[in-house]
């Protein structure tokens, strides 16, 4: 069946999957969920009943604020079946961006995953004059609950009137608008159609070499439109879709439910391999040895068998010694896709060394969001790059090597901003992405920065602080580092400390202290950090390299506001927070 509206899924996968007993699955008080396909359908139709009672009109917004659940994709089905707009946001933004959006959007309805969520808005809502009604997933008193509008729909199934929208709904219309904030300004809503959508979930389904026969673990944020594309590409591919309880037990539901594949970013993926560095600190001296020449072979791992003969038995015993323990303790999941950001090469080769098929990926929210994605053909993947171009997208080089991207997947525009959307899709047709990059090895596409982010010292010579962060966090005392130097004499940083580390570190050393604040106002940490920096910058030219740094005394994270929602650095907020900082290591 010809899929042209993202509805039109639920019906493809009941003709080719009918027998699907866990076309999606989520924990609730500990016990794992499943909905059948016909489950799946009957409960999507009830809401878009419900909501049609209500007198949801086509165009009107209805926000979801949630967590990965399969409600998640009932409301999502339902509401686009009724002609509405699903506006998903993060759970994690601060007041203002969830006021902005609310208001910007002039939403009717917002769905939320409970108490907590409830009790972070309930505030905002008397200033959105546009609001209906809110719902929960979970009881609470005085608020509707979700199971009330799919009592209602049940009770005003009207078959015919549900037939004639959704009839009406063309692939050009208007599926999602994904509010983005990015690292600067006020949010931004990318408006996406059903044809810019499906014609990115059906590019990217080939690659993936498996059927209704495997499952998925999802655990990224539904409300980004990477994991929601991937989402409706298992559908597409018939692959059963479950849900992670949350962040912190990604690990345990891999081992519950043994998933061949799982999409995530690099910065999940820099807290397994750190987690992994930091176990084996604790290993007696010959495991210890065992480890460490494993982990020596894994770095110098090529794709496609390239190795010596030689290289191939120090492998085949790496991965019955140690990388065996990495797989178990991830599933036995087979493929991870990698995106939302630049996966550092070493973590890239380590991770296929141990027998993990690793696909980065790139793209943006304003392009549906796949541009490019390494595969599993012959010659489709190469460690550092993000791959070929993807069917029916094209990409070329500006001459001053921005990325221009062009396809069925590049969104309408920015709602409401005219004037914004011009300024990034040009009159041909061409999205500019604002990154840089180059193609490499017949059609390999390779990220070398970000084009608003490269600055130039004082000197006149130009920086890409990506590249240099990417390469000290490879560093297990470093979580997180925020490059600076713009129109300064030399570059700077500002570096997060990896704590559990460090503090697995000093311990070991015998070095005692009361908080973080006291651990890095000691001289050896000091020193310590400096060896770590020293390191880095041998792998940069004079000009790149860190001359001062100083060292955040809290974790980065997207609550505290320095990190967005797919764990980028907030730029603009990192130079407004730490002004101060900044100006010490510039005027000392």
């Amino acid at each position: 069946m010809l899929v042209k509206r993202i509805f039109d899924l639920t019906e493809r996968y009941l003709q080719l999957f009918p027998d699907k007993t866990d076309a999606l699955a989520g924990k609730d008080e500990g016990i794992w969920l499943r909905y059948s396909v016909h489950q799946y359908i009957e409960i999507a139709n009830n809401i878009s009943y419900g909501l049609l009672k209500l007198g949801v009109q086509k165009g009107d917004k209805i926000a979801s604020i949630t967590f990965n659940r399969p409600e998640w994709n009932f409301l999502d089905m339902g509401i686009q079946q009724a002609g509405a707009i699903h506006i998903p946001i993060y759970p994690t933004i601060s007041d203002s961006d969830y006021q902005y959006i609310l208001n910007h959007a002039e939403v009717k309805y917002i769905f939320v995953a409970g108490e907590e969520m409830y009790r972070r808005i309930k505030h905002i809502l008397p200033d959105v004059p546009s609001l209906k009604a809110i719902y929960t997933f979970k009881n609470l008193h005085g608020i509707e609950h979700l199971n009330e509008l799919l009592e209602l729909g049940k009770k005003n199934q009207d078959i015919e009137k549900l037939k004639k929208i959704k009839g009406a709904i063309t692939e050009d219309d208007i599926s999602t608008i994904i509010y983005t904030s990015g690292t600067t300004g006020i949010p931004k809503g990318v408006v996406l159609t059903h044809k810019n959508i499906i014609s990115n979930f059906v590019a990217v389904s080939p690659i993936i070499p498996y059927g209704s026969e495997a499952r998925a673990l999802s655990f990224l944020p539904l409300c980004h439109i990477y994991e929601r594309t991937i989402n409706y590409m298992y559908q597409y591919n018939g692959i059963s879709l479950y849900y992670a309880e949350n962040i912190g037990t990604v690990v345990d539901n891999l081992k519950e439910i043994q998933p061949q594949i799982m999409t995530t970013v690099p910065r999940l993926l820099e807290k397994v391999y750190d987690k992994i560095i930091s176990n084996a600190e604790k290993l007696n001296w010959l495991k210890k040895i065992i480890f460490y020449w494993s982990l020596n072979v894994g770095h110098h791992y090529t794709l496609y068998g390239k190795n010596s003969r030689w290289y191939n038995v120090k492998l085949k015993i790496a991965r019955k010694l140690v990388f065996c323990k990495w797989r178990e303790g991830l599933g036995n999941v087979d493929i991870i896709v990698s995106g939302g950001a630049a996966l550092q090469p070493r973590l890239g080769r380590i991770f296929c060394a141990a027998g993990f098929r690793v696909l980065e990926g790139y793209g943006l929210t304003e392009t549906s969001p796949v541009i490019s994605v390494n595969t599993l053909d012959e010659n489709g993947m190469k460690i550092g790059t993000v791959g070929p171009v993807i069917e029916g997208v094209e990409v070329k080089i500006a001459e001053d090597g921005e990325i221009l991207c062009r396809g069925p997947n590049i969104m309408a525009g920015y709602y409401k901003e005219p004037e914004l959307t011009e300024a990034v899709i040009d009159k041909e047709g061409w999205l500019h992405t604002g990154d840089i990059g180059c193609f490499v090895d017949d059609g390999l596409l390779k990220i070398t920065g970000r084009k608003k982010e490269i600055f130039k010292t004082s000197f006149g010579k130009y920086i890409s602080p990506q590249l240099i962060e990417n390469k000290f966090k490879e560093s297990p005392f470093i979580d997180n580092i925020f490059v600076i130097g713009e129109n300064q004499k030399f570059a700077a940083a500002i570096i997060a400390p990896d704590f559990n580390y460090l503090c697995e570190w000093c311990k070991r050393k015998g070095i005692e202290y009361t908080d973080n604040k006291e651990i890095l106002n000691l001289q050896r940490i000091k020193k310590r950090f400096r060896k770590e920096v020293d390191i880095y910058n041998s792998f940069f030219g004079d000009t790149e390299q860190i001359k001062r740094f100083e060292l955040a005394e809290t974790e980065w994270t997207i609550e505290s506001g320095e990190l967005t929602a797919t764990l980028k650095l907030r730029r603009t907020f990192m130079h407004r927070n730490y002004k101060d900082v900044i100006n010490k290591i510039f005027n000392n």
